[in-house]
């Protein structure tokens, strides 16, 4: 596919025009701009944006607000949260709602445009160590909502795999670690997001951990 078609959301006008400038000189369509989270889905639905990226919290309609109204309404659409520290727990939030992940505002350069690029392509964006450190924070804290879904539907070969991705692995990883091919991975990872409902990787770490398949110890 082509470059990503960018939305940018954020309540601070300066994070805006620099996310934008950056994106652009790499290449990267940015089709537009929206300072809170109504204007963010009134845009989406003007624009068609491939790739959201989302301030968390914004005055008014926040950002995961935002991301369940446009979700529901363009389920193709990725979203990537922004945020000023990883220990958030609104990003923990956005993820169970359906985000392909989060980038910290102080990103670099060169990352906020692979980043982009990545989810662009259906991938979700987790660095393994963030992103476990964040849900086992907040995962079954009663203060975020959880990926409720029920297990009983996969085999025991497909919850040792949710198991693994709820752990960090990537396909890779997981097809060493099973002895498996990397295509029998994608298989089952695809078989499992499809008996769930799960868009991607990001939720699929968020079950693993509301469910209890992974623990903070394990």
């Amino acid at each position: 596919m082509g470059e990503p078609r960018v939305l940018i959301v954020d309540d601070q006008e300066l994070i805006r025009t620099g996310f934008r400038l950056i994106l652009t000189a790499r290449g990267v369509d940015v089709v537009g701009e929206a300072g809170d989270g109504a204007a963010a889905v009134e845009a989406e639905r003007r624009l068609r944006p491939d790739v959201i990226l989302m301030d968390v919290r914004m005055p008014g309609v926040d950002g995961i607000e935002a991301t369940k109204r446009i979700l529901a309404r363009a389920p193709a659409c990725r979203i990537l949260m922004l945020t000023t520290f990883d220990l958030d727990r609104y990003v923990y939030a956005a993820l169970a709602a359906g985000a392909s992940g989060f980038l910290l505002k102080d990103v670099t350069a060169d990352h906020l445009a692979a980043a982009v690029r990545l989810v662009g392509t259906g991938d979700a964006l987790l660095a393994p160590s963030i992103t476990r450190r964040l849900v086992q924070r907040f995962a079954g804290a009663g203060e975020t909502p959880a990926v409720h879904r029920d297990l009983t539907a996969l085999t025991p070969r497909e919850l040792e795999v949710l198991t693994l991705l709820g752990r960090g692995l990537s396909n890779t990883e997981l097809a060493a670690a099973l002895t498996l091919s990397e295509a029998t991975v994608k298989t089952h990872v695809a078989r499992i997001f499809s008996k769930l409902d799960l868009r991607d990787r990001a939720q699929a770490v968020v079950l693993a951990y509301e469910t209890g398949l992974v623990t903070p110890s394990g």
